[in-house]
């Protein structure tokens, strides 16, 4: 029960009732240990009875363990209801309060939770692993004015008992799931942007099988929202950056699709495992993109997602181990090893896997019936690699040829590159050795019917083409705003790239720029390479560090970390 949602954003109190199915456990007294992290324990009581409860050494990152004793001897398969009465940190990772003018709508505060990687601790005492699925059932209280939605059916609702100005929203999550609190305001602008949805959704049954959560929604948060789209059960959270106004960034919600199968419906055991949501994800993502578009538009976009891997990679460094397919996270936050690998590595990895065992057709065979063996479970890659095994019997001598260890905990990039069609690349490639090579006399020779040739997508992929070679000079750069008039592009993909460019070039003008993109909204994608880039430009590096303490308090927490790390600042 959340008790007010306030301005003041003051911690609320909470109670959460957890039933224990003790089915491995004799007439013994036994304790429960459960993950929490700046929560303040009021009582435990385990049906009924109070009981003892510790919280031991508090850890830098995963914060204190909750032990709860249990006084009487129990039996196998008994039933125990444990009720915690506790209240959480104004400072909770999980949770973003915003105040009404931290909103787009001005009126009313805003709550919205976030929990994935290891932040439910901060929220909610639990079991806080990927490996541990619930069923759920919840009362929310929120004033009269807000709506609360969770990643659960919607169960009805009714006025507040004991307050007339609020009302109780009830959920229901039968499907095993992780347990994600969301409260929103209404945001109805996105309908055009998403009108494709509905079909995203039929192909992705097509591919993968049955959706059994048995409804999807999308909501749009506010621009704080630290990620692209969040993936949780019945309820989508996507960033208000991906309305471009002609649908070329709803791929993002064909990905949070694609996680109702890679991710919710089967789930990584362990954040070591991450590459088995993200690359199944991105992989039924671009088959997606394959049934609705064209063959064609999944190979660009494997080119596409191939780049976004090297610059992983040499962000963190070739032979750092966080670039294995498969990490060691030992005393590593999950958070500061959070990049584009296990998506984009992993994917490469299945679109190896599927040329050798016979194009995308037999592959996606595999990849529902992996799907189907592990439904409702958690997976270690070693038991997706055995089933994969088991799966092409035939074809065994062909997978054992394959370097396991290169791929799956060597760091740095694939010891494969795919080759892709690059029929949709080439002109991206074209244009943009066009502007590298090009002398001061030749900029003349550019004109507006460049771009006019490219759709969304390779207007995207020109800009982050460029990104991978040396800065242009200044004179280069001012030529391209002339004639192609990125500043007004909308499209937020194309207009992060194209100001790191500007900076890259030291365009002073740009900086305001990329400054104001780096604060209006918080998805940590844009943010934290914006500030980056302004931070090494030496002569802006304290307005760099100025304007992020000014607009610190209005970022996601991890967000906010993130940042505070790149730009070197302490506390």
């Amino acid at each position: 029960h959340i008790d007010r949602l306030l301005p003041e954003l003051v911690v609320q109190v909470h109670i959460i009732k957890i039933n224990l199915s003790l089915h491995n456990c004799y007439a013994v007294c036994i304790s429960e240990t459960l993950d929490s992290k700046d929560l303040k324990i009021f009582k435990v009581s385990a049906n009924g009875q109070v009981v003892q409860f510790a919280l031991g050494t508090k850890h830098k990152f995963k914060g204190s363990p909750l032990e709860i004793t249990l006084p009487f001897e129990l039996s196998r398969g008994q039933h125990v209801i444990v009720e915690i009465e506790y209240e959480t940190s104004p400072s909770a990772t999980a949770l973003q309060w915003l105040t009404p003018k931290q909103t787009a709508g001005k009126k009313h505060p805003y709550l919205f939770s976030q929990c994935q990687a290891i932040h439910c601790r901060t929220m909610v005492p639990c079991q806080d692993t990927p490996s541990v699925k619930h069923t759920y059932y919840a009362q929310v209280s929120v004033p009269r004015d807000l709506v609360a939605l969770m990643s659960a059916l919607h169960d009805g609702q009714e006025p507040d008992p004991s307050d007339s100005n609020r009302v109780i929203y009830r959920f229901r999550q039968p499907v095993r799931s992780i347990i994600v609190l969301r409260i929103k305001e209404y945001v109805d602008e996105a309908a055009f942007e998403f009108s494709e949805t509905e079909t995203m959704l039929k192909t992705a049954e097509s591919l993968a099988g049955p959706y059994v959560w048995g409804q999807y929604d999308l909501l749009v948060l506010p621009p704080s929202f630290p990620c692209g789209g969040m993936e949780n059960p019945c309820l989508t959270f996507v960033t208000p950056t991906v309305l471009a106004g002609d649908r070329s960034l709803a791929g993002v919600i064909a990905h949070e699709i694609s996680h109702s199968w890679t991710g919710n419906l089967v789930t990584n055991r362990t954040w070591e495992h991450s590459w088995l949501n993200e690359g199944h994800t991105v992989y039924i993502e671009r088959m997606i993109a394959r049934s609705m578009e064209s063959e064609q538009l999944r190979q660009f976009e494997g080119i596409g997602g191939w780049k976004e891997l090297q610059e992983s990679v040499k962000e963190f460094g070739p032979n750092n181990v966080l670039t294995n397919l498969v990490t060691n996270l030992h005393e590593v936050d999950t958070d500061e090893a959070f990049s584009f690998v296990p998506y984009e590595k992993g994917f490469a990895l299945l679109y190896h896997l599927e040329e050798l065992m016979g194009g995308p057709e037999v592959f996606m065979g595999f990849v529902k019936s992996y799907i189907q063996l592990f439904a409702y479970g958690s997976v270690t890659t070693e038991e997706w690699k055995n089933y994969l095994f088991t799966y092409f019997k035939d074809k065994v001598d062909i997978l054992n040829k394959v370097d396991w260890n290169g791929w799956m905990h060597t760091p740095g990039m694939p010891p494969v590159k795919p080759q892709y069609d690059t029929t949709m690349a080439d002109a991206c490639t074209a244009l943009c050795q066009r502007w590298v090579k090009a002398k001061e006399e030749d900029l003349a020779s550019f004109t507006e019917a460049d771009v006019k040739k490219l759709n969304s997508p390779q207007l995207i992929e020109f800009v982050a083409l460029l990104l991978q070679e040396e800065p242009l000079p200044l004179s280069h750069v001012k030529k391209m705003q002339e004639v192609y008039q990125l500043n007004s592009v909308k499209n937020t993909e194309v207009r992060f790239r194209w100001l790191r460019i500007c900076v890259r070039a030291h365009w002073e003008e740009a900086v305001p720029l990329a400054l104001k993109m780096a604060t209006e909204q918080g998805r940590m994608k844009f943010t934290r390479p914006l500030f980056r880039e302004v931070y090494n430009f030496s002569k802006y590096s304290d307005e760099a560090v100025k304007t992020f303490k000014e607009h610190r308090a209005a970022l996601h927490p991890v967000t906010a970390m993130m940042v505070a790390k790149d730009l070197k600042i302490d506390g």
